[in-house]
């Protein structure tokens, strides 16, 4: 079964059209806005005068951190206001909460992002951290997405090329689909597979557009994203869009403490599975440089060790999922070649 977002709006100061997408879609009249402070801070004005003039009564829900207790917490504010829909406006954080809170309550949700950090937009899984770890979760993809390219390419660079990183990981991310299906005989949607696979390629052919950061270099970036999200959609799961690479990034976070953004570290993974996988990894590696992302670990901000270890303890992670780093992983010696062997190591 196939869930799609029924409307999708990418442009510049297209957030004034929230309350008419909530009145096409017939959403209701009451809406619960999960969002971060900071961002927050920022629309607050904005959101007061389109609800107010559209007779749209809505609470704020605030979130710092994408864990499964804060998202519990809000519980209480959908028990005493009744939504009719919850709006995710931010990045990834209030955006993943909103998702879950959907899905527990049955209660539609619009996806406002604000930033094109990684293509959680309109996925339809969400990722909390609980019990010291990060747990992808099952949810629904939004009834709408509402896209403000203004408002995103006003976010701090390296957020906005970080989305550009997780598009990347597509290259890797699909192989090891594919690998899996032939390997394991897991299912394998050669459609959603392609879709995630346009996404990546589109990315490196319009990289020195994205590198300038442009409004049409964040809309490349966005609609990737969108599309991405779009083929986990149809897959019913993430297979084409995360892999090995981000599997690697979940270890490096375990590591080294969440040490770089996930776009980022997903890259570095991605220049590294490439070479396992048989891939022109310096391409991809070239793409990254001119884009601006981190292709070394000095860049990332880590220690070489840190990523050999990430490297040898990433199978682990998901068990249930297989990859180029099969059952065993790598060992410490294969790891560090592996790193060296790509440059992301001195």
């Amino acid at each position: 079964m196939i869930d799609l977002p029924k409307k999708i709006i990418v442009g510049e100061n297209v957030i004034w059209q929230i309350p008419k997408v909530v009145n096409e879609l017939k959403l209701g009249k009451k809406a619960l806005i999960v969002t971060g402070p900071n961002v927050w801070g920022l629309v607050e004005r904005m959101i007061e005068e389109m609800m107010s003039s559209s007779n749209i009564s809505y609470e704020v829900g605030r979130v710092s951190r994408p864990t499964l207790g804060e998202a519990e917490s809000l519980h209480e504010a959908l028990n005493s206001f009744s939504p009719d829909l919850i709006i995710g406006l931010g990045g990834g954080k209030p955006i993943d909460v909103a998702k879950y809170l959907s899905a527990s309550s049955g209660i539609p949700f619009v996806s406002v992002p604000t930033t094109s950090s990684h293509d959680g937009i309109a996925s339809p899984f969400a990722s909390l951290r609980g019990s010291g770890r990060i747990t992808s979760v099952l949810a629904k993809p939004p009834v709408a997405i509402v896209a403000d390219l203004s408002i995103i390419a006003s976010a701090p660079p390296r957020v906005i090329k970080a989305g550009a990183g997780d598009l990347i990981a597509k290259f890797t991310a699909v192989l090891d689909w594919r690998l899996a299906h032939r390997l394991k005989g897991e299912y394998y949607g050669d459609y959603s597979a392609q879709l995630a696979l346009l996404s990546a390629k589109h990315v490196a052919n319009y990289s020195d557009l994205i590198s300038k950061l442009s409004v049409e270099g964040v809309r490349i970036i966005v609609e990737g994203l969108i599309s991405s999200s779009v083929a986990m959609c149809i897959a019913g799961s993430s297979r084409p869009a995360s892999g090995s690479e981000h599997l690697f990034s979940h270890a490096l976070d375990s590591v080294a403490n969440y040490p770089a953004l996930h776009g980022e570290q997903v890259g570095i993974g991605t220049i590294m599975m490439s070479y396992l996988h048989g891939l022109e990894w310096r391409k991809i590696k070239k793409v990254l440089k001119k884009i601006g992302l981190p292709t070394t670990a000095k860049e990332l901000g880590v220690k070489d060790v840190d990523v050999i270890n990430a490297l040898t303890i990433a199978h682990k992670i998901r068990t249930d999922r297989y990859t180029i780093l099969g059952e065993s992983g790598l060992t410490y010696e294969a790891a560090e070649k592996l790193a060296r062997e790509t440059e992301v190591i001195d």
